[in-house]
Parts: C-alpha cells; structure tokens; sequence
C-alpha cells in the first residue's frame, strides 16, 4: 500500500502564494505612491503655473499703472511750471503798477501846481531816489515863483523846492524864463519808513 504524505507540499504551495501576494501588494502600492505623486506634482505645477501667471497679470498692471502714473505726474509738472511762469509774470506786473503809481502821481501834481504862463521841457529823475529835475520856461519870474510855491504846497515833495538855475531869454520884445529846478517827491498815501532807531530795536 503506498502512502502520500500531502502536508508538506500543501504548506509549500502556502507560502509560494503568501510571497507571490506580497509582492503584488508592494507593486500595487509602489504604484499607488507613483501615481498619487504625479497627481500632487501635477496639481502642484497647475498652482505654479497659477500663481506664475498672477503674478506676471499683477506686473503687466503695475507697469500699466507706472505708465499712466508717469504721464500724470509730467503733467502735473508742466502744470507746476506755467502756474509758476504765470505767478512771475503776475508778480512782474505788480511790481510795474506799483513802481508806475508814483510817476503818474507825480505828474499829475506838477501839471495841477503849473501856472497858466508857465511850461515845461523836461522832466527826468536823478540817481537819487524820488529826486526830480524839471526844465522848463516862464513868461515871467512870478509864474515861476507861484509854480514852485504850487508844488511845495502840495505836499507831494518832502522838501523846498531848490531852483538850480535860471536864465533870462529875450525873443523880440518878451522875456521868457528859462529854469532849472529840482525836488525830491514823496507820495503821502505810502505808508512812513521808520526811523533807523526803530529798525535797528526791531532787528
């Protein structure tokens, strides 16, 4: 009678089939662990990607937005720059009013204090400040006597009329007058100077 003993083969082929599921399993999940790194590295890249693309969004609005920045600011600047070519020119025309007002007052009080036989050739100023020198002719020495009277009465001149010269000039019959005089004008609607005293304590 012949005997087969079954129990060693059978827990072979065990084992055999153990090994071979393991090894599957390893497989299986090395597969597993590839292909759910590719998914991450792939969302991964996506985001990059993502965030790549908003950030070169965000440069191309920053430099838009330089652009347009810089163009307002140049013309702010030439805004700025005739603002301060017109606030010159209106300087300019102040300072001129204001250096024209005293002339013109002056003149209009030399042509109210001159007498009807009296006339004038010219009128210019000196170096000194407000100092005028004034030419001109009378037909007789009391039309120049009532016309520098006239102007120390004014009070548009801070001191005596000086007559720096005259001369007598005969056309046929008449005499006429020629004189020179000169005076220092002052306008009293200008506010005072003060006294150097005054200024000297201020300082």
């Amino acid at each position: 009678m012949i005997k087969i003993n079954l129990v060693p083969t059978e827990r072979k082929a065990a084992k055999k089939k153990v090994a071979f599921d393991i090894s599957k399993q390893v497989t299986a999940v090395c597969g597993c662990i590839t292909i759910a790194t590719l998914l991450v590295m792939g969302w991964r890249f996506r985001v990059l990607a993502a965030d790549g693309k908003r950030v070169d969004d965000g440069i191309t609005a920053a430099q838009q937005e330089t652009t347009r920045l810089h163009a307002i600011i140049t013309q702010v600047r030439q805004f700025e720059q005739r603002k301060a070519a017109l606030q010159q020119r209106v300087t300019l025309i102040e300072q001129l009013r204001s250096q024209q007002v005293g002339p013109v007052k002056m003149l209009d009080q030399v042509s109210l204090a001159l007498p009807p036989t009296v006339w004038l050739l010219e009128l210019k100023q000196t170096a000194t400040p407000n100092e005028v020198l004034i030419d001109g002719k009378a037909m007789a020495i009391t039309g120049l006597s009532d016309f520098v009277a006239n102007l120390e009465h004014s009070g548009y001149f801070e001191h005596s009329i000086e007559i720096v010269g005259s001369t007598t000039e005969v056309t046929g019959q008449d005499e006429i007058i020629k004189f020179e005089i000169k005076g220092t004008f002052k306008d009293p609607s200008a506010p005072a100077a003060l006294p150097a005293s005054q200024v000297k304590a201020k300082g």
